[in-house]
């Protein structure tokens, strides 16, 4: 069964930093892009972060852009979102998700993982 586990969430004061992790199983890895999306309550779930396969090129909403960081491990079947900086407005339950870059319909989600940023 393809499983997509997020971890690494929790709660953090403004300023500072998480690093949030999705282990993948059931897929091959480094044929699937990985991102990282966020919701808050009440909004539409957004577009965080993204990391393709094809020389791991990266892009990101403008409002993380320069505080976080995308990457994977293909070794390791994991993708990483490295958060610095946290500001309050990034409280969401963060999911990650698989797409595969020779099917676009086969696309997997994780369950998410709570960030909530408060002093």
């Amino acid at each position: 069964q393809v499983q997509l586990v997020e971890s690494g969430g929790g709660l953090v004061q403004p300023g500072g930093s998480l690093r949030l992790s999705c282990a993948a199983s059931g897929i091959t890895f480094s044929m699937y892009a990985m991102s990282w999306y966020r919701q808050a309550p009440g909004k539409e779930r957004e577009l965080v972060a993204i990391i393709y396969t094809f020389g791991s090129s990266t892009n990101y909403a403008d409002s993380v852009k320069g505080r976080f960081t995308i990457s994977r491990d293909n070794a390791k079947n994991t993708a990483y979102l490295q958060m610095n900086s946290l500001k309050p407005e990034d409280t969401a339950v963060y999911f990650c998700n698989a797409r595969s870059t020779s099917d676009s319909y086969t696309n997997f989600w994780g369950q998410g993982t709570q960030v909530t940023v408060s002093s």
